[in-house]
């Protein structure tokens, strides 16, 4: 059984090239009581990754370690700087499959070989305060790494390592570090012992060459468009560990990553080609569907219990609680099985394939050599007329369901307007921040329309229901009539919003 440990640390190496990493006396750090020595471990780590280094090259690291207090099998993800989230699991001789399968959408259908074998020789100084809180803890290593590949290299160093107490303050680790400067160290360049054995070990390592400095090349529309189609590929693979994790919004926010790749595909179809992107696109559009299958059900439970506790409890007749839950039905073990066996499976592993091959070879058009502004906002605003053209019709189409139909299409388009200028932000700066914003609100609101749709129809089914089995139908009208009310103001407030919007005010922000 794996469980999680979030690491935050910093690591320190000498000041020049002639010393060694040496723990000063840390009783100085100002707000330590006590300092206590823990001993000095053997640590024996090798660590693990395909072939072509492709956790390596993410950040991501998966060790054996035996010695220590934690002996076992760590995999660590990257959080932020300095910041990795170790997920532990039990000594075993083959890499655990729950680790395995964390690291799947960078895998794919290679092996997992051993590449160093790290051991260090550990000493270990605790610091606690005043009330016995421990702050840190801070290590001195003797490390020597071995790269197991033919031809590796053998590389000896020592380093310092500060890791921040549970709970602790993260700015205690800079009080700490003012301590560690003034005796000579500085944090490390390598990110990690993995970086600096793989640097260090190199059967080959490359010939150090002086390039002339050249003038930067102006960033061009395909350089923009494309840095966002891999921002955008880059959350997809950094959230399959946590939507395996099952960690919250983590199902939502992989599908906004599918989503918005798609849009940028279909918006910026002057800079890259659709004949490649539209097969993608659709490749998209599946994974999304099925992430929403469990997302889409949990927000309408989430949004009928809410109505129901704005309900006074003497107006709540017959088990409309346990009708609700019915709702949310789906949810839990099966659920998770099945989104698993979905991220497992070849088409869902191939659409990455082919997300990487794109970026790697992307299908630019003459359109991508061009510079950034005319061609983003362009694009930007052909969108921003396709939704207004479905809001004008919205706004002069009668109540009912054909108004609903076309408010729903509204959203969808607002929500590509609003992506398209996201993915403008890095060329056009401010206006389209600004204009994505106002996206977001009509997005929003049109949203919260179409989820007040789906309430009143799920409503309907189980008052049907309800009225079928004897029970009172009184709260679930009820819950009904407000939704209605609730969809009616959103009707109400849609052209003010939409006033402010205007294509006018835009083209001239946006600068076409």
């Amino acid at each position: 059984m794996a469980d999680t440990v979030r690491e935050i640390e910093r690591k320190y190496e000498p000041g020049d090239s002639t010393g060694k990493a040496r723990l000063p006396d840390l009783r100085r750090v100002k707000g330590v009581a006590t300092v206590t020595d823990r001993g000095t471990h053997k640590l024996d780590a090798v660590y693990y990754d395909t072939a072509d280094r492709r956790l390596t090259g993410a950040h991501i690291t998966l060790r054996r370690r035996t010695g220590g207090t934690d002996a076992g099998w760590h995999l660590k993800l990257p959080v932020a700087p300095g910041v990795r989230d170790e997920i532990r699991a039990p000594l075993s001789p083959a890499v655990p499959r729950a680790l395995t399968d964390l690291v799947r959408s960078r895998i794919r259908r290679a092996d997992l070989t051993p590449l160093v074998r790290i051991v260090s020789r550990r000493t270990v100084r605790q610091l606690f305060d005043d009330d016995g809180v421990l702050l840190a803890e801070a290590s001195e290593d003797a490390v020597t790494a071995d790269r197991l590949t033919r031809g590796g290299r053998t590389a000896r160093w020592t380093e310092v390592e500060v890791e921040l107490g549970e709970g602790a303050d993260p700015a205690f680790l800079d009080t700490v570090e003012r301590r560690l400067r003034k005796a000579g160290l500085r944090q490390s360049k390598a990110p990690s012992k993995l970086a600096r054995a793989l640097e260090e070990t190199d059967p080959a390592p490359p010939k150090a060459t002086r390039k002339r400095p050249g003038k930067p090349a102006r960033p061009t529309a395909g350089d923009h468009v494309l840095a966002y189609v891999r921002e955008q590929t880059d959350a997809l693979l950094a959230l399959d560990p946590a939507v395996r994790g099952r960690a919250e919004d983590s199902v939502h926010q992989m599908r906004v990553a599918t989503r918005r790749l798609r849009s940028a595909f279909r918006t910026y179809g002057k800079v890259l080609d659709r004949k490649a992107t539209d097969p993608i696109g659709e490749e998209l559009k599946w994974l999304a569907a099925e992430l929403g299958v469990d997302r889409d059900r949990e927000v309408l439970a989430e949004r009928l219990a809410e109505r129901l506790s704005e309900v006074d409890g003497t107006l709540v007749l017959g088990p409309v609680r346990a009708r609700l839950r019915g709702a949310a039905a789906g949810r839990g073990k099966g659920a998770r099985k099945r989104l698993a066996a979905l991220l497992d499976g070849d088409r869902y592993l191939t659409l990455l394939d082919t997300l990487d091959a794109l970026l790697a070879d992307p299908p630019l058009l003459p359109a991508a050599a061009l510079p950034p502004g005319d061609v983003l906002a362009g694009a930007v605003l052909r969108d921003y007329g396709r939704l207004a053209a479905r809001v004008e019709h919205a706004l002069t189409t009668g109540p009912g369901p054909e108004r609903d139909t076309v408010l729903h299409d509204a959203r969808k388009a607002a929500k590509r307007v609003r992506y398209a200028a996201e993915a403008a932000q890095s060329a056009l700066g401010k206006p389209a921040k600004r204009f994505a914003g106002r996206m977001k609100s009509v997005q929003t609101l049109l949203g919260d329309h179409q989820d007040s749709v789906m309430a009143r129809t799920a409503l309907r089914t189980l008052a049907a229901e309800a009225h079928a089995a004897g029970e009172s139908t009184f709260t679930l009208g009820l819950l009904y009539g407000r939704e209605e009310r609730r969809a009616a103001d959103d009707e109400r407030e849609l052209p003010g919003l939409w006033r402010k919007a205007s294509r006018k005010r835009y083209r001239e922000a946006l600068g076409a």
